[in-house]
């Protein structure tokens, strides 16, 4: 496998981890309306910081794009892509139906992504 889906794979993993751990409290959770039905909750960011933390800390240069925290920039040609928490309305009802999605971008062009 490549270097870099070897770390999106840890940093979507260590994300998982925390999303079953807060799945059977979402009553617990403080959720923000981002739009008409679309909602964001603190678990949804905090799946995001651990992604981040994972890729920057191999990657410290690379640019990423965050569906909640939006574009930080690098001084790379490399852009991740980050939705910590893709199917926050499932989360956020208790259907296990979600995801996390990591792209990776080059110059401009898609060249590594897992869900």
């Amino acid at each position: 496998m490549h270097p870099t889906i070897n770390i999106a794979t840890r940093a979507a993993r260590s994300a998982g981890n925390l999303l079953i751990r807060y799945f059977d409290r979402v009553d617990t959770l403080t959720i923000d309306n981002k739009g008409m039905n679309d909602f964001v909750s603190e678990v949804d960011r905090a799946a995001e910081q651990v992604i981040i933390e994972v890729l920057r800390k191999t990657y410290p240069d690379h640019a990423i794009l965050a569906e909640e925290s939006g574009y930080k920039g690098g001084r790379s040609e490399y852009e991740w892509i980050i939705d910590p928490l893709d199917g926050t309305t499932n989360y956020l009802h208790g259907f296990p139906q979600f995801s996390i999605s990591i792209a990776l971008k080059h110059k401009g062009v898609l060249e590594q992504a897992l869900v």
